[in-house]
């Protein structure tokens, strides 16, 4: 089998601008340099309401409150031009916008070792709203009011201000803590807990919605696999995992079994192909894709944000989760006899690259760049990513596929810019590192396919390596989603065929004999 059936897909966001601003990579860095006050005190200013957030179209888009042809319609920049209340809502097709205090109410119940601490009024009400959440279980709510996990306020101040643990905050005051798990192991700090535990926390967000809208019996799910960059361990082995196990066990899917797949921004990509060539080959019934977010991502580029005078939109901790099924010829397939791969030869060059990922698996089935209706690579919003200097990524990406197609041969130069309008993506996922990595756009292509609006798409991983100071090389795969083709009905065999086949074997054993 070379093909396997996307059944279900889900993408959620959870809103955290005060977790941000106070433990997001740029601003905690900032803190304990003692050097940037005027930053960190500038910052809070630019922060992104949630109403805000809400009606914010590339969130939206995320979430499947709006489709991604609507998004491509919209009048820019998004950040000025916000969508009407009608379209501004928590719950979309795909996922949902949680809120920033529930989001901690769901990081206190992924807590098994007592180490999330709320106060008691806080853990109260946000368990209250939670139960309205319409993925999120009684299991779920009641773990939130735990009785280890809440705590006098006076005792939450003790444990940050003198055991190492942090605050967490909500409406501008203290609402809980985490502590440190481990007096001196840096692998079990506070700090690297809370981002597992927001990560875990993410990724059974996502995994609820998914079973939410496939249908399926958590019961029924047979594995699982997670791909966020996040590494948990202690200092024995510092990224042995498992989140995959982890979510599995707080969404109830208590017969599935699972294993984290890691590669930066592609790491989604390989463990999609992990998970269908698992599916394909029998050995796995079917396989949750899960990534939860990241919270040192948050408010990564607001130092350039804040220093322009721009909203800080860096506020969501992104997450998705995919089913994959044996093909029946109903639903979008992914193919695994067309996938790209970067390998080790190939270089770090960007046409390198990208005749990896695109060209070179295409030629090898006999398809052209033409063939594919969307390309999918690297999808940031460039409206946090241009401030910084970074550019407009996906633009970026498409334009070097178009060249890479005029160079092949596969269109003439002077259709490279309605090649790139009609075969590019526009941006809309926040900068969560391995989320943006072509994954969001499995959703929209799954939902124009079944549609009838396209027929093929390629969703593109791609990762920098040498950001753990092991290589220099760059990394990348990719593969092809694809409408369906019937699959011919596999005939039954009656009694009557079988008894027929055992008579006709003995006639000529008999016969033989003779």
């Amino acid at each position: 089998m070379s093909k396997v059936g996307i059944k279900s897909y889900s993408y959620c966001l959870n809103h955290a601008p005060e977790t941000g601003s106070h433990y997001g990579g740029t601003p905690y860095e900032a803190f304990h340099s003692g050097k940037e006050q005027e930053y960190l005190d500038a910052l809070p200013k630019h922060l992104q309401s949630y109403d805000h957030a809400l009606h914010y179209a590339p969130n939206q888009t995320y979430i499947g409150g709006i489709s991604y042809e609507e998004f491509e319609g919209l009048k820019t920049p998004w950040v000025d031009n916000l969508l009407p209340d009608e379209k501004a809502k928590r719950y979309g097709k795909f996922g949902e916008l949680m809120p920033e205090d529930e989001f901690l109410g769901l990081i206190s119940a992924c807590d098994e070792f007592e180490l999330v601490w709320l106060e008691k009024s806080f853990a109260e009400e946000v368990s209250k709203k939670l139960a309205e959440d319409p993925v999120i279980t009684e299991a779920i709510v009641k773990r939130v009011v735990r009785p280890k996990n809440m705590h006098e306020l006076s005792e939450i101040e003790t444990e940050y201000k003198e055991r190492a643990g942090l605050p967490l905050y909500f409406g501008g005051k203290v609402v809980g803590c985490i502590r440190s798990g481990h007096p001196t192991d840096q692998c079990l700090t506070a700090h690297v807990l809370m981002e597992n535990l927001a990560g875990k926390a993410s990724g059974v967000l996502a995994l609820l919605h998914l079973l939410k809208n496939s249908g399926m019996n958590p019961l029924d799910l047979d594995f699982v696999i997670e791909c966020s960059e996040e590494g948990a361990g202690d200092v024995g082995q510092r990224a042995g995992g498992n989140f995959a196990k982890a979510i599995a066990e707080v969404a109830g899917c208590t017969n599935a079994s699972g294993c984290d797949v890691r590669g930066f921004c592609a790491g989604p990509v390989n463990a999609m192909i992990n998970a269908a060539a698992q599916v394909a080959s029998g050995a796995r019934k079917n396989i949750a894709v899960v990534a939860g977010g990241s919270i040192p991502k948050l408010y990564m580029n607001s130092r350039d944000h804040v220093k322009k005078g721009l909203l800080a939109l860096e506020d969501c901790v992104g997450s998705f989760a995919v089913l994959l099924v044996p093909d029946d010829g109903t639903m979008p397939v992914m193919r695994l006899d067309v996938l790209g791969k970067h390998t080790v030869g190939a270089g770090g060059a960007p046409q390198a690259v990208t005749s990896a990922l695109t060209f070179e698996p295409l030629q090898k089935a006999g398809l052209t760049f033409a063939d594919v209706d969307r390309f999918a690579p690297e999808l940031q919003n460039h409206e946090i990513t241009e401030p910084a200097g970074a550019g407009n990524v996906p633009l970026a990406n498409i334009k070097m596929i178009a060249a890479l197609a005029v160079m092949k041969k596969a269109i003439e130069k002077p259709a490279m810019m309605d090649f790139i309008k009609q075969h590019g993506t526009i941006g809309y996922a926040h900068t969560q590192g391995h989320i943006p990595a072509g994954v969001p756009f499995i959703g929209p292509a799954c939902e124009m396919i079944n549609e009838g609006k396209i027929k093929r798409a390629m969703i593109i991983g791609k990762g920098s390596l040498f950001l753990a100071r092991l290589t220099n090389l760059a990394d990348g795969a990719s593969f092809l989603i694809e409408k369906p083709e019937p699959v011919a009905p596999t005939s039954a065999v009656s009694k009557d065929d079988i008894k027929a086949m055992i008579l006709e074997a003995l006639g000529e054993i008999a016969g033989k004999l003779a």
